[in-house]
C-alpha cells in the first residue's frame, strides 16, 4: 500500500506512470515495512526501514516538519541560519534541508558522533561544532553551546529537538498515519527508540488514538539518566538514551520502557546484516534485541511494527560490523574463483 504524506510535504508532479519530486524533500516519507523473523514467536513482526529517508534517518521528517512550520509562523526567513544539538541524524536531516532551501547551517555535536556522521554534516555544508560529552547543565553541553550560538546569531532559528513539542506532533501527523495505512489497521505493538522521545511519543499517541490497545514500548540505553533514575554512566550507542526530562517524552502513550545495554544494542548488528540484509544503526541495533526479547510474550496474530531509525552505513568505522582485515584482495578472490572452475 502507498500511503502519500500530506500535501505540503509532497509536492510531486505526475503524467502517465511517471512520479517525479519537486525536490528532494518531497521524496522524504514512504519507508517500507519489511518482515524480521526472530524464531521465537508467533507473532509477525515489521521493521520500518527509515534509513531509506533522503537523508538516511527517521529524523528528516521531524525536521522538515518543524523547519517549514518556522517558516510558515515567521520564525525563519530567507537567508537566515539553522542552528542545532544533534547527535547526528537530525543535523545531517536539517543541513540536507538547510542545503535545499539556501539556509546557512551550524550543528553542535558531540565527541561521540562516527565519523561518517561527521564527514556528512560537512558535505552538506554544514558548520560543525564538536563539544565534549558533558552533562546537560554544564555549559559545554552540545545542546548549551547550540542554545547560545542561537541566542548570539541574528535571523536564526532552533529547531530545538529536544524540547520542541513540535517534535512529537512531526511523528504524530507524518509517520503515525503512514504507519496505520500500511498495517491496515492491524497493528498490536510499536517499538521505536527513545532519545528526545518524540517518535516513540508522536506514533504511539497516533497509534493510541486509532486503537487505546496498541502495546508502545520505549527503549532506552541501559545507562540513561533515566534508566539509572538520575545517575547516568557512559555508553557508545548514538541516537538513543533519555538523558534529560522533557516534555517532549508523552509518557501516558508509552506502556513500557526496555533498558538495552551497548553489548546487546552492539552485538546483534551482525547477524542483522548477515543473516537478513539489514544493515542498520547503533539505535536500531538497541531496537532490535529488545524485540527479539520482547517478541515470546507476543501471540499469534499480533503485529509489531519497530523502527529501524538510520543505517550502519554511518557507524562502519567503528568497527561493529567486521574488521578491514577481513578482506579479500582481488587477486586472491580471482585465483580462487579461477580455481573453482577448473
Amino acid at each position: 500500500m502507498l500511503f502519500l504524506l500530506p500535501c505540503f510535504i509532497l509536492e510531486r508532479n505526475i503524467q502517465g506512470n511517471q512520479m517525479i519530486y519537486k525536490n528532494v524533500l518531497a521524496a522524504i516519507g514512504n519507508t517500507p515495512i519489511v518482515e524480521v523473523d526472530f524464531g521465537n514467536t508467533k507473532a509477525r513482526i515489521g521493521a520500518k526501514l527509515e534509513y531509506l529517508n533522503p537523508g538516511g534517518s527517521v529524523k528528516d521528517r521531524s525536521a522538515i516538519y518543524m523547519i517549514e512550520e518556522a517558516e510558515r509562523k515567521g520564525w525563519l526567513k530567507p537567508g537566515g541560519t539553522i542552528i542545532d544539538a544533534s547527535s547526528g541524524n537530525q543535523g545531517i536531516a536539517v543541513s540536507m534541508i538547510g542545503a535545499a532551501k539556501g539556509y546557512k547551517v551550524i550543528i553542535t555535536v558531540t565527541e561521540k558522533i562516527s565519523k561518517e556522521k561527521l564527514m556528512t554534516l560537512k558535505a552538506y555544508g554544514a558548520e560543525v561544532v564538536v563539544c565534549p560529552c558533558v552533562a546537560m547543565d554544564n555549559p559545554h553541553n552540545y545542546h548549551k553551546v547550540a542554545l547560545q550560538l542561537q541566542k548570539d546569531t541574528p535571523n536564526s532559528f532552533m529547531p530545538n529537538q529536544y524540547f520542541n513539542l513540535s517534535n512529537r506532533q512531526a511523528h504524530y501527523t507524518l509517520l503515525g498515519p503512514e504507519i496505520w495505512h500500511q498495517t491496515a489497521g492491524t497493528i498490536t505493538h510499536f517499538f521505536a527508540a527513545a532519545g528526545t522521545s518524540g517518535t516513540v511519543s508522536g506514533v504511539g499517541r497516533y497509534l493510541k488514538s486509532q486503537n487505546p490497545d496498541i502495546t508502545v514500548v520505549a527503549i532506552d540505553a541501559k545507562n540513561s539518566w533515566r534508566s539509572t533514575k538520575g545517575h547516568p554512566q557512559p555508553y557508545a550507542v548514538e541516537g538513543i538514551g533519555v538523558d534529560f526530562d522533557t516534555p517532549v517524552t508523552d509518557y501516558s502513550v508509552i506502556d513500557e520502557f526496555l533498558a538495552i545495554s551497548d553489548e546487546h544494542a552492539l552485538g546483534i548488528l551482525q547477524p542483522l546484516a548477515q543473516q537478513n540484509g539489514l544493515l542498520v544503526g547503533l539505535s536500531s541495533g538497541a531496537v532490535a534485541y529488545a524485540v527479539q526479547q520482547y517478541a515470546p510474550r507476543m501471540k499469534a496474530g499480533d503485529i509489531g511494527v519497530m523502527i529501524f531509525g538510520d543505517s550502519g552505513r554511518a557507524y562502519l568505522s567503528k568497527g561493529f560490523y567486521g574488521c578491514v582485515e577481513d578482506t579479500v584482495p582481488c587477486a586472491v578472490a580471482l585465483k580462487k574463483a579461477k580455481e573453482l572452475t577448473l
